[in-house]
């Protein structure tokens, strides 16, 4: 005898059945992002379009609670308690959806970021003589970078700003020189040797200050200029002195994961979020945290 099914069952099936397939986003795309997001402590979203707002309100109830509890980000900052790791996603979610990104894409960015914590970290050698801030600190950012690497001297002010504001970490540069970069080489072989020298950062900022025009001759006289023997320089750069080191910062890149310049890790965690100073702050505060918590965001 077939068994009868009651309206309310069937509707609760029914619902059941949409979460399952749609999850927590077909019931947002129903309500108005602009009052979901207005009453979200601690945020103010309302200069974000319409747009963005509504994927935005996507990603907050559709990713969970970045910190392990059983909630929804929605739901965790309304609760009004979300941990500091959560309340940063939220802000790099709510920038990457006021440039336009779809919440598909910001829900994978997320993703991605967060399985770095505790996925497998690249142990990277590091100089010294090559970084700034404390050799104690418990944050290490490396950034690999290339001379003649546009993107790499537009970062410049973004980490510099950071090594200002976040003192506590210490951030070292290290080189990567890209074959379709002809002088890439040599600026690299120039920086290591001013780092010989007592001048790797004073070099560096040559190189990159003078980027367009960089070539052999430029790079001898840029020697010259921060006032290292030039002569000795040429001696380096004829017994290809530094070659063999700067091939081997290149291969430890490699094998990081880096593909392009520049590549930013953190604790040997290679930061996967779009180059920006927020990302950068953001990855730098969130492992803190981490290390803080003994490897996990409880209590943060």
């Amino acid at each position: 005898m077939a068994r009868r099914i009651s309206t309310t069952q069937a509707l609760l099936a029914l619902l059941c059945f949409i979460t399952a397939a749609f999850g927590p986003v077909a019931f947002a795309q129903g309500s108005d992002p602009a009052r979901l997001l207005s009453d979200l402590p601690g945020f103010d979203f309302s200069r974000l379009s319409a747009a963005a707002k509504k994927e935005l309100v996507n990603v907050l109830t559709d990713e969970f609670d970045a910190c392990g509890r059983p909630l929804t980000l929605m739901a965790s900052l309304k609760k009004g308690d979300a941990c500091k790791h959560t309340k940063r996603l939220v802000g790099y979610a709510a920038f990457q959806a006021s440039e336009g990104s779809a919440a598909t894409e910001i829900l994978n960015a997320l993703a991605k970021y967060n399985q770095t914590f505790s996925g497998k970290r690249t142990k990277l050698p590091v100089d010294e003589r090559q970084c700034v801030g404390p050799k104690d600190a418990k944050v290490t950012m490396v950034e690999f970078s290339d001379f003649e690497c546009p993107y790499c001297n537009a970062a410049r002010p973004m980490i510099d700003e950071l090594i200002k504001s976040r003192p506590q970490v210490k951030v070292c540069f290290a080189t990567f020189p890209l074959a379709v970069h002809p002088n890439s080489t040599l600026a690299g072989q120039a920086a290591l040797f001013a780092r010989d020298n007592g001048k790797f950062l004073t070099m560096s900022n040559a190189l990159f200050d003078n980027q367009l025009a960089l070539s052999e001759g430029l790079i001898r006289q840029l020697v010259k200029k921060v006032g290292l023997d030039e002569k000795a320089f040429d001696k380096a750069v004829a017994e290809k002195k530094y070659l063999d080191e700067l091939n081997a910062s290149k291969e430890a890149g490699k094998a990081g994961g880096v593909d392009s310049t520049p590549s930013v890790f953190v604790n040997g965690r290679k930061v996967s979020l779009t180059f920006s100073l927020e990302t950068m702050l953001l990855a730098v505060d969130d492992e803190q945290d981490w290390v803080s918590g003994s490897s996990s965001w409880n209590g943060n």
